[in-house]
């Protein structure tokens, strides 16, 4: 199974970038049909990972995935599923 990893760690504190950033992921898994995509925003205080969450609950982004998955071992990690 493809995946694509899109570690937040260098640019947490700029907030477009952030967003390009994770636009970018989502439109390369769609281009190349990956199935997986797994974005770090770190532990921390947890409002990195509150906006990526916000991100992907936005109407046109969500209806791009299948799932969003929080792992349940790692609070700094999200899975983002796609069906092609």
């Amino acid at each position: 199974m493809a995946k694509i990893k899109l570690d937040l760690h260098e640019i947490y504190n700029r907030g477009d970038k952030i967003d390009d950033e994770l636009n970018r992921v989502i439109q390369e898994a769609l281009d190349r049909r990956i199935s997986l995509v797994e974005i770090i925003p770190g532990k921390g205080s947890g409002q990195l990972k509150k906006r990526v969450l916000r991100f992907l609950n936005q109407a046109h982004i969500r209806r791009l995935y299948h799932r969003v998955e929080k792992d349940d071992r790692n609070f700094g990690r999200i899975f983002v599923h796609f069906r092609h």
